[in-house]
């Protein structure tokens, strides 16, 4: 099999404004001198996205890519795509590619669904008749019935990730590039996307697939790279990277510490109220030290709201080590009216138990919403917590995290049913 895609040095810039605008007419006159003189405002900083980047894939090769958010993953992505270019480094691509990377990237708003496929599959270079061909697969697929004749703008959010998952799939891309595909969307097609690119896995097409589920990298991808702060960390065998990943970032205990004393954090959402804090602590307010499989205990999440806000929803959800939701609390699941927030420092409760997590480490995801679904603050993977064995669940046996699953139901056996007779001992 030969290499289809060769990357040599990737690396791309971006100049971002800190401070104030500049929206007088003298600041855009002053900024037009300096870029004519080659000189940086001094309210300018420069990032790297990307730095020096090299890699080959080989044809029919599933590369999983991980790394925390704002790793560069999704501009590595981009770039080969040819959605941006690099700053410098070069690379080579010997195929058609075929790209899932934003909910409605290669869509025309004001097409149709039936027309957006057409164009999508001109692009790839296919025939009319070759895209009727597979026509029916892809409206099947992306379960968009009636609505392929509607303009693409009139679409949910759920149906342009499913038809841009369908066109990605079914049309003639020699190469797919999948990015975070399995974080929006029901539980129903989620399945069918990881049905889909098993099967896709075995058939000898090349993938690139960006995901922090970690459970699917690893039981999809034939490997794995770790990109940290625009660089390759590491490049390998999954589970191997995947382990060194969950090591460093699975671990950190923050429970406790004030958030944005931790400069490391990256939030997404609009800010205009944040998490501060979260404490684990015994239903009398004080610090809990140990959590055990079967433990009751309270969450507090401090905040800081910076204007008034009305009704948000404020939410927690926990991971395990490979990126499996576990379960989702939020006041808006339980129906609590959150009223009218006002300016300032608060915290809010949320008791949670019995847990019935088998012992192992455990992720937290945080997010304060409008109930509509506009993000205020949401905040990924950082904050963890473990759960200690303990017995509770068994009679003198403690329980452990193999092979038992992911949690443990208590239950009840009665053996009235049985014949049995009693074991006398010698």
């Amino acid at each position: 099999m030969g290499q289809v895609l060769t990357l040599e040095k990737i690396s791309k810039k971006y100049t971002i404004q800190v401070g104030g605008g500049n929206d007088r007419f003298t600041d855009v006159l002053m900024n037009a001198v300096r870029n004519k003189l080659g000189l940086r405002h001094k309210n300018e900083e420069i990032f790297w996205a990307l730095k020096d980047v090299s890699f080959t894939v080989d044809q029919g090769e599933v590369l999983g890519i991980i790394g925390q958010n704002g790793a560069g993953k999704s501009t590595l992505l981009k770039i080969l795509s040819r959605i941006t270019y690099p700053t410098y480094g070069t690379m080579r691509v010997n195929g058609k590619v075929g790209s899932l990377l934003e909910v409605g990237t290669g869509f025309h708003e004001d097409l149709t669904g039936r027309e957006n496929i057409f164009l999508n599959g001109s692009i790839l270079g296919m025939k009319k008749k070759q895209v009727i061909a597979r026509m029916d697969e892809i409206i099947n697929f992306a379960d968009i019935g009636k609505f392929i004749d509607t303009p693409i703008k009139r679409y949910s959010t759920g149906m342009k990730l499913r038809l841009g998952f369908a066109v990605a799939a079914y049309l003639d891309a020699e190469i797919l590039f999948m990015d975070e595909v399995l974080a929006v969307g029901d539980a129903g097609f989620q399945k069918k996307c990881l049905n889909y690119m098993s099967d896709t896995a075995k058939s000898g097409r090349t993938i690139l697939f960006v995901s922090h589920n970690m459970a699917a990298v690893e039981s999809l991808c034939s490997r794995v790279i770790w990109i940290d702060n625009g660089e390759i960390r590491e490049d390998g065998q999954p589970s191997k990277v995947i382990r060194s990943y969950m090591g460093m970032y699975g671990r950190q205990q923050v429970v406790g510490n004030r958030l944005t004393d931790l400069e490391r954090f990256k939030f997404v959402g609009t800010g205009e109220i944040r998490y501060t804090k979260i404490e684990i602590l015994e239903s009398d307010g004080s610090p809990k030290k140990i959590i055990l499989a079967g433990d009751t205990f309270l969450l507090r999440l401090h905040y800081m709201a910076f204007k008034p806000l009305l009704n948000p929803s404020f939410s927690i959800s926990i991971f395990n080590e490979m990126g499996t939701r576990i379960a989702k609390f939020s006041t808006k699941l339980a129906g609590i009216d959150t009223s009218l927030v006002v300016p300032g420092e608060g915290y809010v409760d949320v008791e949670i138990g019995p847990l019935t997590l088998i012992p192992g480490n455990y992720l937290f995801d945080l997010s304060i919403h409008q109930q509509e679904g506009h993000i205020y603050y949401a905040l990924f993977d950082f904050v963890d917590f473990f759960v200690e064995t303990t017995s509770r669940f068994f009679s003198g046996i403690e329980a452990t995290n193999t092979p038992i699953g992911l949690v443990f139901f208590p239950s009840r056996w009665k053996l009235e049913g049985m014949n049995i007779a009693p074991v006398h001992s010698s």
